[in-house]
């Protein structure tokens, strides 16, 4: 007889983003609980974990077009809000839940699901943890994800720092597990291309990586798309692209009140300089040199060791999200690169951010897939979900944060909280279009102005 075909393990996944619905979906496959080698090759011949996506309802809910771009696939995905998520945990059965919200989101779902498994012999393993670098809010963004059974940290350096909080506190901190950003990997770089570009050889390339919110003054959003469309003049042999998240209207992560795609209306670029979108990972493909102010694109770059710079231009600053490469050698400024400066990445320092360009990333998972799996086997099932936030030790804070959520105190829904037993009709559909697109306007058109005119 055949060797019996092991259980694929259940998994779903909470976003409220595009980006968190790819480092939640690309951090299930990477934790899902195997019990060999043997038994993992089988998985993965089967298509690996059964993996339900839930987007949850809000500002930036993601686009069909952004899902597409992310590039992952889930057996199902549908978008809910809180009480209707809640409602399918308590009724169905999964082996991992990944909450990759942001901290309000997490410790409203952390206090709802207590209340949902309140009764129930066995759930399961909760996890949590960023999408990138974490360079502000650590306390706040920290604390508002314990309770969670395991807290990824995605490097070393943010293991320490996440333990020192809770332990700071007084929270257990047994819960941060090291791991490393789920989306590294690529083909290595080889080495710069003929920047002639003769036949059959693309040309040097320089990608600028933008940000949805740094920087977020239009002054310095100009002078940094100027920066690189001069850069564009100055080579006209190499390709300048702008990789941009999202188009004007949709949202990712943060909110985007200046597009680049709008200011770059009122220049005319030259030839060899254009605007992309896509997969962060096929850009890089064919990237010479990665510019960014902080993007977690940095990371990526520096992963497949491609020549990578973090301007200073700006300052370096903790609100630009730069400081967090200090050390890195990575710190430039235009000025620098249009001289034909190339950084070169601090090895020591890279190896604290969990960029394992030695080789080492497959084995970064490894310790969480051995929590889980450990918890999963563990006698008695798991303990109740315990928050270090509570009624009595945040009674000015947890309430509203869970009422955003349409939850009360004891994680229950408050009245009037959408309803959770059917979808939204043709007219509810219709009303919550036109209440996303208002509020689209309000921040990159109404906003801006008063502003500006506060600054008058």
């Amino acid at each position: 007889m055949p060797a019996s075909t092991p259980k694929r393990p259940r998994i779903a996944v909470l976003a409220d983003s595009d980006t968190r619905w790819k480092w939640g979906a690309l951090t299930a496959d990477r934790i899902a609980p195997g019990p060999s080698m043997e038994a993992a090759a089988r998985e993965a011949a089967q298509g690996g974990p059964l993996l339900d996506g839930f987007l949850l309802r809000g500002r930036a809910t993601p686009t069909p077009r952004q899902l597409q771009e992310v590039g992952v696939r889930a057996d199902s995905l549908r978008e809910v809000t809180a009480v209707e998520f809640l409602r399918a945990m308590a009724e169905g059965n999964y082996d991992v839940l990944v909450l990759s919200l942001v901290g309000g989101g997490v410790q409203a779902m952390l206090h709802g699901l207590a209340r949902v498994w309140e009764h129930r012999a066995s759930r399961p393993v909760v996890v949590t943890g960023y999408v990138g670098v974490v360079y502000e809010k650590l306390a706040d963004g920290l604390l508002l994800r314990h309770g969670a059974d395991l807290v990824l940290a995605n490097s070393r350096q943010d293991a320490d720092r996440f333990r020192a909080v809770y332990e700071g506190v007084g929270a257990d901190a047994s819960s941060v597990t090291e791991v490393a950003l789920p989306f590294l990997g690529g083909a290595p770089y080889e080495g710069e291309h003929d920047p002639s570009a003769k036949q059959g050889r693309r040309p040097y390339t320089v990608v600028f990586a933008a940000q949805p919110s740094v920087p977020d003054s239009r002054k310095d959003r100009t002078y940094l798309l100027n920066r690189l469309v001069q850069h564009a003049r100055r080579h006209p042999e190499r390709q300048v692209l702008l990789k941009l998240r999202s188009k004007p209207g949709e949202h990712t992560t943060h909110i985007e009140e200046l597009p680049y795609q709008k200011l770059v209306q009122r220049l005319d670029p030259p030839a060899n300089f254009s605007l992309v979108y896509g997969n962060m990972g096929e850009v890089l493909d064919r990237t010479d040199l990665l510019v960014t102010v902080s993007s977690t694109a940095a990371l990526e770059s520096l992963h497949r060791r491609i020549p990578t710079v973090v301007l200073s231009d700006l300052g370096i600053r903790e609100s630009l999200g730069n400081h967090h490469f200090v050390g890195s050698g990575c710190l430039a400024s235009w000025d620098q690169l249009d001289a034909g400066h190339r950084p070169v990445p601090d090895e020591q320092w890279v190896s604290r951010q969990g960029v394992a360009a030695d080789g080492s990333y497959d084995s970064a998972f490894d310790a969480a897939r051995r929590r889980i799996a450990g918890l999963l086997d563990r006698p008695g099932g798991l303990p109740p979900l315990t928050p270090y936030y509570t009624p009595v030790t945040a009674p000015g804070y947890l309430p509203g944060i869970l009422a955003r959520h349409h939850l009360g105190l004891d994680g229950t829904p408050l009245p009037g909280a959408p309803a959770a037993d059917k979808g939204p009709g043709p007219v509810r559909q219709i009303v919550r279009r036109a209440a996303r697109g208002a509020y689209r306007h309000g921040v990159q058109r109404v906003a801006p102005v008063i502003r500006r005119m506060g600054e008058l």
